[in-house]
Formats: C-alpha cells, sequence, structure tokens
C-alpha cells in the first residue's frame, strides 16, 4: 500500500510548509482525524498556520481523491488517508475507536438491481459495535 506522501510526490502537486505540515499529520496506519485534530497536529510544526489553510488542504485533497471523508453521526467529519485501499470501517460505541476493515473477498455487500442502474462512484460500510476493550469481561 502506498502511503499518501509517496502517492502526492507522483501527482504534480506543489508541496508548501503548509501543505507538508498537513499531510505529515495524516501520516502513519489506521487514521482518522477531524480537522481540529490535524490541525493540533499541524500546529506542532507550523504555529502560525490557519484553520482556513487545514481545511483548504484537506478539501483539496478529498477532491484528488487521495483523502477519503468520512461523516459518521454523532462525529465530527474524519479524514482518512487510506483512500487508495479499499476499505470499511469499524466503530466503537463506547470510546469512538475507528479503524479500518478489510473484508474478506467474496464477502462485499450485495447490491439491489435499482442501485445497481446507479453509476457508484463511492460507497461507504461501517460497522458498528463494542470493541474488545470496551466489552465487560464475560
Amino acid at each position: 500500500m502506498d502511503d499518501l506522501l509517496e502517492r502526492l510526490n507522483r501527482r504534480p502537486w506543489r508541496f508548501t510548509p503548509q501543505r507538508r505540515a498537513v499531510v505529515d499529520a495524516l501520516a502513519g496506519a489506521n487514521v482518522h482525524l477531524s480537522a481540529d485534530q490535524v490541525l493540533e497536529r499541524v500546529h506542532q510544526a507550523l504555529p502560525d498556520t490557519s484553520r482556513a489553510t487545514v481545511y483548504n488542504v484537506l478539501n483539496e485533497l478529498v477532491e484528488l481523491g487521495e483523502v477519503g471523508e468520512l461523516n459518521v453521526a454523532g462525529r465530527a467529519r474524519t479524514y482518512d488517508p487510506n483512500a487508495a485501499d479499499k476499505h470499511h470501517h469499524l466503530l466503537c460505541e463506547a470510546c469512538g475507536l475507528l479503524q479500518d476493515v478489510q473484508l474478506e473477498p467474496g464477502t462485499e455487500p450485495r447490491l439491489s438491481t435499482a442501485v445497481l442502474a446507479f453509476e457508484l462512484r463511492r460507497f461507504d460500510v461501517l460497522f458498528s459495535g463494542v470493541c474488545a476493550d470496551c466489552r465487560p469481561a464475560p
């Protein structure tokens, strides 16, 4: 799997210090951050970066298809740099943990004929429950 920085380096995308700080903030495995969380990380490297700049860079990365945007009820919009790798998400209802999950081949949801008539551009599957750390011991 290519990481976000590697994918962007193959594009004609100009890296300003602010853009690089946003990309660095999204680095790592299983990262799902709100814009405010990205801003906090960016401020560690570039304290004078504005909220608008971070939002603009995130929106641009989403438009490029390099970062996924998750809209989970009850949570701030979340950004996922793992957009190049087809996956779904697990959400713990107790602690809020959001993590990537790969389904085994052949286990993707079956689509109705009405959905198949659409030109699907994307779909999101969210599994919701309680993670092992939050479940009470038997």
